[in-house]
């Protein structure tokens, strides 16, 4: 009983800390968290699978729609499967994505590779 009580407010504490660390960031803000590992959460604008490109991508735009996106989250072909019809399921909708926040021609970037990186 006595190492129950002891261990709650560790418990507690480290769960604090665990999630002060796990702040989410808007769209507009990732551009200022390069390099950094983030939580971006925000509406998908817009979504589109380039199906004919190289790496068969899916991107998911947050903030805005295609051109004027703030963040873009992109899932590659090679990982598409796991995620279903993304462009279709998530389009419209609030959702998190976590991972390293990259720049790619301008524009904050996650590349997103396995479903645990993507929340509703």
């Amino acid at each position: 009983m006595r190492f129950i009580r002891l261990a709650a407010p560790v418990v507690a504490f480290g769960l604090w800390g665990f999630s002060a660390g796990a702040a989410s960031i808007s769209p507009g803000d990732a551009a200022s968290h390069i390099g950094e590992s983030a939580t971006v959460c925000g509406l998908v604008a817009s979504a589109k699978y380039a199906a004919n490109s190289r790496a068969q991508p899916t991107f998911l735009d947050m903030g805005q729609p295609y051109p004027n996106e703030a963040f873009v989250a992109v899932i590659f072909g090679t990982d598409r499967a796991k995620f279903g019809q993304p462009e279709t399921t998530l389009s419209g909708r609030r959702i998190c994505v976590t991972g390293q926040v990259r720049n790619y021609r301008g524009r904050p970037e996650i590349i997103v590779s396995d479903p645990s990186q993507l929340t509703e």
